[in-house]
Order: C-alpha cells, then sequence, then structure tokens
C-alpha cells in the first residue's frame, strides 16, 4: 500500500463528519478540536502525521527483517540467468532487470562522516546533495542555525570502506544567504566549478566557485570565484555543455531567463510569463529546456538573438501545475518532468505528447527534483512524505518504496544521489541519502 493513501483507505472505512474523526481502531467518532488549543488537540494533521508515522515505521521494521517481495511475479536472479542462457533476453534487458532485483534487495547502513573541522561534522541538516557526472564527488549545502547555509564536498573514494571522508568548509562569500539551486560547472575541465543561486534576500545572487576551494590540498593557494551577480529571486541554473554556447549557464528567475557567458561577460534576457523553476541544455544542440510554475515547458535556442514578445519559444508542453523539475533523456528526443500535483510524465518531443506517466509520488509545493538513471533503466523521486520511490523507466512500475530513516516532516525531505559507481568507475553501487545530519548507503546486496 502506498504511504500517501492511508489518509483515503481511512476514509473508506467510515463517512466523514464535519468536525469529528473516526478511530478504526474503537470503532467511534471522536470530537475534533481547534488546532490553536494547547492542550493535547485532536486535529486532522495530527491525525494524519500520526498513521503516517506509524506506517514509516512499520516499513521500516519490514526492511530490517529483510522483508523485501519481489518487484515482478515470478522475477529472480536465478530465471533471469535461464532466460539469458536460452536466448530468451538481450544483454541491455537482462541488465536492466538485474539491476529492478538489486534495488529491491539493497539494504541501509549509516556512513561515519570525518572533517578536517570538527566542527563542521554533523553539526548541520543537509539541504542539497548534488553528484558530478563521474559521481566522484558530492558537493552538499547544509543548513545552519543562524540562518545561512554552509557548502562542502564529499569525496566518494572511501564508501567501500569503512567510513566516508568529508572536507567541508565555510562558506567564505555568502554569509547568511541561503541556496535554491546548485550544478556542476565544467569551465577549465569536467566538474571543474559549481553553479550557486543564493535567495535569502532581494535581490538574489548568482555565482560560479571554483570546486578546488572546497579541497584541502594547498589551502593558502585558493582561487577566488569567476563571477557573481545580483539578480532578482533565482529559482534554477543549468550548465551548457554544447561547444556552440561554450562557457555558459543560464539562471531561471522570476518571470525571465538569463544566459550568461562566464568569460565574455555577455548576457542574453529571454522575458517569459511565469517563474522558470527548472532548467537544462540539451548537449546536442545549444537548447535549453525551460519548466515553469505556470506548468508551461518550453525550449530557448540560445543562438538567436534576443526577441520582443515569445516567439523565440519552439517546443511547447503543459502540465496542469508547477513543473519543479526537468530531465532531458540522452537521446534527447524524450523529456521527463514532474510537478506539484505529484505527476511524473514522460514527453516524446517530436510529437510534444505525453507517453508514459510514474504514479505514486507525492508533492504539494516543494521543488523536487528527480533522479533518472538511463543506464540501469531507473527513475527515482522522493516525495514531500518524505519516501523515496524507484521506477523502471521502461514501464512505469514502481519497484521500491524507501521509508525515510527519521520523521517525516517539511525540514526533514531526504535528498539522494545513485550511481551503479559511487566513487568513480571503480565505485560501488547504490543509493546515497542525506537526510537530517545524517548520511545513508544503501548498498546492492
Amino acid at each position: 500500500e502506498d504511504p500517501s493513501s492511508s489518509s483515503s483507505t481511512q476514509n473508506s472505512v467510515a463517512p466523514e463528519l464535519p468536525g469529528f474523526y473516526y478511530d478504526p481502531e474503537k470503532n467511534r467518532y471522536f470530537r475534533l478540536l481547534p488546532g490553536h488549543n494547547n492542550h493535547n488537540p485532536l486535529t486532522k494533521d495530527s491525525i494524519q502525521h500520526k498513521a503516517m508515522e506509524c506506517q514509516r515505521l512499520r516499513l521500516l521494521e519490514e526492511e530490517e527483517k529483510q522483508n523485501q517481495k519481489t518487484t515482478r511475479a515470478g522475477l529472480n536472479s536465478s530465471v533471469l540467468l535461464q532466460k539469458r542462457q536460452l536466448g530468451l533476453l538481450s544483454s541491455t534487458s537482462y541488465c536492466r532487470l538485474v539491476h529492478e532485483l538489486k534495488v529491491n534487495c539493497m539494504q541501509r547502513r549509516k556512513i561515519e562522516i570525518h572533517s578536517p573541522d570538527s566542527s563542521v561534522a554533523g553539526t548541520n541538516n543537509f539541504k542539497i546533495i548534488v553528484a558530478d557526472v563521474a559521481c566522484e564527488r558530492i558537493f552538499t549545502v547544509n543548513d545552519v542555525e543562524h540562518g545561512g547555509c554552509k557548502y562542502g564536498i564529499i569525496n566518494l573514494s572511501g564508501l567501500g570502506k569503512e567510513s566516508l571522508t568529508v572536507e567541508m568548509y565555510d562558506n567564505l562569500y555568502f554569509t547568511n544567504r541561503k541556496v535554491n539551486s546548485v550544478c556542476w560547472a565544467s569551465l577549465t575541465h569536467p566538474d571543474s566549478h559549481l553553479c550557486l543561486m543564493g535567495i535569502a534576500e532581494t535581490p538574489g545572487c548568482a555565482s560560479l566557485l571554483p570546486a578546488s576551494l572546497f579541497s584541502s590540498t594547498n589551502p593558502g593557494d585558493r582561487p577566488g570565484m569567476l563571477c557573481s551577480f545580483k539578480i532578482s529571486t533565482a529559482w534554477s541554473c543549468a550548465w551548457c555543455l554544447n561547444p556552440q554556447a561554450d562557457n555558459c549557464f543560464s539562471t531561471g528567475l522570476t518571470r525571465r531567463v538569463l544566459v550568461t557567458n562566464v568569460v565574455t561577460g555577455h548576457r542574453q534576457t529571454f522575458g517569459t510569463s511565469s517563474d522558470v523553476l527548472a532548467q537544462q541544455f540539451a548537449t546536442q544542440t545549444p537548447v535549453l529546456y525551460n519548466g515553469c510554475r505556470s506548468g508551461e515547458i518550453f525550449s530557448i535556442d540560445v543562438r538567436q538573438r534576443n526577441r520582443k514578445g515569445q516567439s523565440w519559444k519552439a517546443i511547447r508542453l503543459f502540465h496542469g501545475s508547477a513543473v519543479t523539475s526537468i530531465h532531458l533523456m540522452e537521446a534527447e528526443h524524450y523529456l521527463m518532468a514532474a510537478d506539484m500535483a505529484g505527476k511524473i510524465k514522460l514527453w516524446d518531443l517530436r510529437t510534444a505528447k505525453c507517453v508514459k506517466q510514474y504514479n505514486g509520488h507525492h508533492n504539494e509545493y516543494a521543488l523536487l527534483p528527480l533522479h533518472v538513471n538511463e543506464e540501469e533503466g531507473l527513475l527515482i523521486a522522493v516525495g514531500q512524505d518524505c519516501y523515496t520511490r524507484i521506477w523502471s523507466l521502461q514501464d512505469a512500475h514502481l519497484l521500491r518504496t524507501i521509508p525515510s530513516p527519521h520523521p517525516s516532516s517539511k525540514d526533514a525531505i531526504p535528498s539522494v544521489v545513485f550511481s551503479s559507481r559511487l566513487g568513480g568507475s571503480r565505485g560501488v553501487p547504490g543509493l546515497l541519502m542525506a537526510v537530517k545530519q545524517d548520511l545513508y548507503h544503501f548498498s546492492y546486496n
């Protein structure tokens, strides 16, 4: 049973009466008290939270007992191997189904975090973790008590051992500034820099920092930031890897898109009718895809000059709610998008039609990312209910629902990274989950 359906299951037991709550265990109605009552109020929110917590604890107990069901009926490793040997499965299908079996058997273990600065490790809640392309390093954004953020880089080289080594330093440039969006940038070499969007106050700030700033090597010879400029509230950012728009990154702002060349300083501005909450550049062409609060998804060819109006919009797709995340598939014929109604859709860009929908995701108002791993054939998303869900990319089958190790709350939504090579080409497969002050590794069994 999907945890998000607990409230609907409760309502199907007995009719809902205004001002009353039905307790299925005691088989009777109880009066709901006002939410502002300080003497143990019984409200719908507290009832729902209690039911969700009971569900989470039950699922955690099942996971500890390794009581995992198979992802598909009759699917196990011996059957897969037999079909592969008989030529009934291609190598691609065999690898995809093996990954499905493996993610269903992943076991959680807590990772011990070390840091050169003992005051940094384990004192601040993880807000964002973003892996580089090779999954060798993870950039982290941690909330701090006084309202700002600290940044650091986790080196995954020790993941196969007993502990991780975390190198995290105080933010040198943006004291008390929140970060809303982060992406890796390849300027001097792959994943050499980081684009950060700060939104703590208006105007916000967009910055490009060298990744070496967060390294323990040569601490006295650290390069400064490459560029930083004030902007209106920023929601998203993306780096372009296409050589026709070299050294450019985009910033999704309130009702406009800003594309900046970090070497020449040249900027292009495209006005939009809505806030741009999600962005990604194509690699085969210098085209930028944008997801908006209005539910619209459109593309921009950044080679064209600024035009009045919005005639520069190329592909246009429409969701029924604000688009929170987009992911362009490797062949660049398909686009995955998620919205604030919890809908995850796969769009065919050639026909502008939705070809698949992935059900079970939960979102109401948060900016939650999608994690698409085409090589493994998996889609991963963390819902606002703090459950991490894994789907099969091929047929949208929900493979696994992972409960959070911490009680669910709006400030405890996990941030995850998945790869079959965590730590580089010889790394270990699995899922990394950062929640509160803890880091967990869900390793393949």
